[in-house]
């Protein structure tokens, strides 16, 4: 398997833009995307997401703990080291959607991804040094009502004058704002992760380098954005930039696509689950955005899948449910048959998603049960008390 990966890895990043690959879809291109998706999966599952913990929208490991704690280390061959956390502010949302959330150790800022590069054991499965770079989705209601932002916003100090390029404004926003009186933000999540991929780039300038972004949801679109800004303004000098996205919405207008359509050494795999509404949004014809997704599609179709409820519209969009659709996929006129042998209880990690039929010894949602019992309250320099869920590391770096 991964002596195969060593070989095509330039066409499985979409050096021949992933003709004849997709549909059948290729058996190493499945783990391949798989691979990447699990590694937006392990911001969502170390995220404190419960509104009462002091830490809230901070990660729950540590750097060097986090492909561990999540389930990406034993048995996984793809090894990475994260280089950087990366944090968004919402300073630029009105304080009175900012007070729908509590500020705690945070502040206005929230984790939303992070900058790894390969170890030298994950260069030799992969073939080359690879640059990860990953977003994840949206959590929780400040981020919510910037996903309402969904006027186009142009991008012209970031993308250039010419053609005019637009996109979400929420997201853009949410991608370029920094915050001076920000522990986390007193730079933007964009110059946090510029700055780590220059390094980065430099440091392995003798070696095969690649740039892969990945996203899901909100991050698919902050990926994609991530990605053509990477390229435009040169920060990959000359290596490959590959984006493999999940449940993207729509990112900008015509003068977006221009702009990445230009571009070289640039490639987008859109994955998209057939039945969800979200990649369909914002409406096009109302607001101006662009009908095509830039880059290629594949559409997989989970309700196909035996293995799954009855799916509620919200289960379409999980980020565990695109998975095991890509593990699944047989095509746009295929059944489901799974190809890849990723674990049924995954399924069941955050939602009620496994078909009661299944014999699975796992209960819904277990995941989030997990992380219930690990909170406990903790006492402050100040003698307060606050429920405090995961690891505060006194060495971890902050932007």
């Amino acid at each position: 398997m991964s002596g195969s990966i060593v070989t095509r890895w330039r066409v499985l990043s979409g050096e021949t833009k992933w003709e004849g690959l997709l549909d059948p879809l290729d058996i190493d291109l499945r783990r391949y995307i798989i691979h990447y998706g699990e590694r937006v999966q392990a911001i969502l599952d170390a995220f404190v997401s419960e509104m009462k913990c002091w830490n809230f929208g901070l990660p729950r490991h540590t750097k060097r703990d986090l492909f561990s704690e999540v389930g990406l280390a034993k048995g996984n061959p793809y090894k990475y080291v994260i280089e950087k956390y990366i944090y968004a502010s919402a300073a630029f949302m009105p304080e009175e959607v900012l007070a729908k959330e509590p500020k705690g150790g945070a502040e206005n800022s929230k984790w939303i991804g992070f900058v790894a590069v390969t170890t030298d054991e994950g260069k030799e499965v992969l073939g080359r040094r690879d640059i990860l770079i990953s977003w994840r989705g949206t959590i929780g209601k400040v981020e919510t009502e910037i996903g309402r932002k969904f006027d186009l916003f142009p991008a012209s100090e970031i993308l250039g004058k010419e053609n005019d390029p637009k996109v979400h404004e929420g997201w853009f926003k949410y991608y370029t704002c920094s915050d001076p009186s920000s522990t986390y933000n007193g730079t933007s999540s964009r110059d946090q992760v510029l700055a780590a991929v220059r390094e980065l780039v430099n440091r392995y300038k003798d070696e095969e380098i690649s740039i892969s972004v990945t996203g899901h949801s909100m991050g698919a679109v902050i990926a994609t954005l991530n990605a053509t800004d990477i390229v435009y303004n040169g920060y990959n000098k000359t290596c490959p930039v590959t984006a493999i996205v999940f449940a993207s919405p729509r990112v900008g207008n015509k003068g977006f696509r221009n702009v990445f359509s230009a571009l070289n050494n640039l490639n987008v795999l859109q994955v998209i689950n057939d039945h969800d509404w979200i990649p369909k949004l914002p409406p096009s014809s109302i607001l101006g955005y662009d009908d095509e997704h830039v880059g290629q599609e594949l559409i997989i179709d989970t309700t196909k899948s035996e293995y799954l409820k009855v799916p509620k519209e919200t289960t379409l969009h999980e980020l565990e449910v695109y998975l095991h659709g890509v593990a699944g996929t047989q095509g746009k006129d295929g059944d489901f048959k799974l190809e890849v042998a990723r674990d049924l209880a995954l399924l069941n990690k955050t939602i009620d998603g496994l078909n009661d039929k299944i014999l699975c010894h796992v209960f819904p949602k277990w995941w989030t049960e997990k992380i219930r019992k690990k909170m406990c309250v903790v006492q402050l320099d100040d003698g307060s008390r606050v429920l405090m869920d995961g690891e505060i590391d006194e060495d971890d770096d902050v932007p």
